[in-house]
């Protein structure tokens, strides 16, 4: 097979691909970024159609990329999608979209990478496929009525997918928030799942947007990271629970006749089965499950008891010229989200430097 040569290759052309492409670009590598979608931004535009970033515009530029308009505006899901797909023509990002990487293995020191018939050979791999890869939907949604429409979060894009009849939709953190104040709508609708809390003050305000914004983005850059107690501290409780609300607040959720209800266990003659005993008659169920950070098809040594990637601030120091940009926590709270992607992006690029560095330096050394 017909192997392609670079430098690096970066896996995934979402926000923290881009990012470590951009630093890539400036330190006059030879790359590629490969992707599995039909067009850059296609993970944004795939999400549901009322979907608002939390963060205003003047936050969730990428690195060397404003966002265009005005700064305290909350961009939609498809501006972010378009707006990534004009900054890949910008600065030039040489990404291939339709490439879905089903394998990275090493040879010597060479990394093997895989797509189907494709192949390509490479110094360095840096995996940016980011924290949400594949849906996750309970063993259980696999005896639901046939006649009930079940989607993910992930499906679903607006009320028109639904059936007449009551809506559960399953999972109480943002997704689940966004969608159920959408289903009440033109449904009955019953949100599943335990209250994680929720931010008290009203982020599309004025203070908000200017003030609390800015402080928390601060925080979640340089306060709550793996070097700090209270970092370490939040990061341990991040993985065991879910998001609190954002934008969403529990009040309004009641206000709107939405019926909070305990978390959804079982099915029983293809109904949902609550965990108080309840059965629910609905004719629709939306599952806001969340997603599992799937990288089975890396075919190395490199993860830890839990499944998850073993790395220091996204190097991963087992398999020299092996990198992570855009893991939750990956070095500070807001390493998976736009604000914080973009530094891990150049550290990571750094630290790739300083190996090539130094094998240059042993390679004549050893001339």
């Amino acid at each position: 097979m017909h192997a392609e040569r670079f430098d690096t290759v970066v896996i995934g052309a979402g926000q923290a691909g881009l990012s470590a492409g951009y630093h890539l670009r400036r330190s006059g590598r030879s790359f590629v970024i490969l992707d599995g979608s039909d067009r850059v931004g296609d993970t944004w535009r795939e999400r549901y159609d009322s979907l608002r970033l939390f963060t205003p515009a003047r936050y969730v530029g990428l690195p060397g990329g404003r966002f265009p308009g005005k700064g305290s505006a909350s961009p939609t899901k498809d501006e972010m999608a378009d707006y990534m797909e004009a900054y890949v023509s910008r600065f030039g990002l040489p990404v291939r979209n339709g490439v879905t990487v089903d394998g990275v293995r090493r040879d010597g020191a060479t990394y093997i990478v895989s797509a189907g018939a494709s192949r390509f050979e490479a110094d360095n791999v840096i995996v940016a496929t980011g924290a949400h890869r594949e849906a996750r939907v309970p063993a259980m949604a696999r005896e639901l009525d046939p006649a009930i429409v079940q989607l993910h979060s992930s499906e679903y894009r607006n009320q028109g997918q639904l059936r007449p009849g009551g809506v559960l939709v399953v999972g109480a953190g943002n997704s689940g928030g966004d969608i159920a104040l959408e289903s009440v709508q033109t449904h009955p609708t019953w949100l599943s799942g335990p209250d994680r809390g929720h931010i008290p003050f009203d982020i599309d305000t004025w203070v908000s947007k200017n003030i609390a914004v800015r402080l928390v983005v601060f925080a979640g850059r340089h306060v709550l990271t793996i070097r700090t107690p209270i970092g370490r501290k939040v990061k341990a409780k991040a993985t065991s629970q879910g998001d609190m609300l954002v934008r969403v607040k529990p009040k309004q959720l009641l206000a709107a006749g939405i019926e909070r209800v305990p978390r959804t266990t079982a099915i029983r003659g293809g109904a949902p089965v609550l965990e108080d005993g309840t059965v629910l008659d609905v004719a629709n169920v939306v599952w806001c499950t969340g997603f599992r950070h799937d990288l089975s098809w890396i075919d190395l040594p490199i993860f830890g008891e839990d499944g998850a990637p073993m790395h220091e601030r996204g190097v991963v120091t087992s398999k020299p010229g092996l990198y992570f940009v855009g893991l939750p926590f990956q070095f500070a709270a807001a390493s998976d989200v736009l604000p914080g992607v973009g530094r891990d992006a150049a550290y990571i690029v750094k630290q790739l430097g300083r190996r090539a560095i130094a094998r240059s330096a042993r390679d004549a050394v050893a001339a």
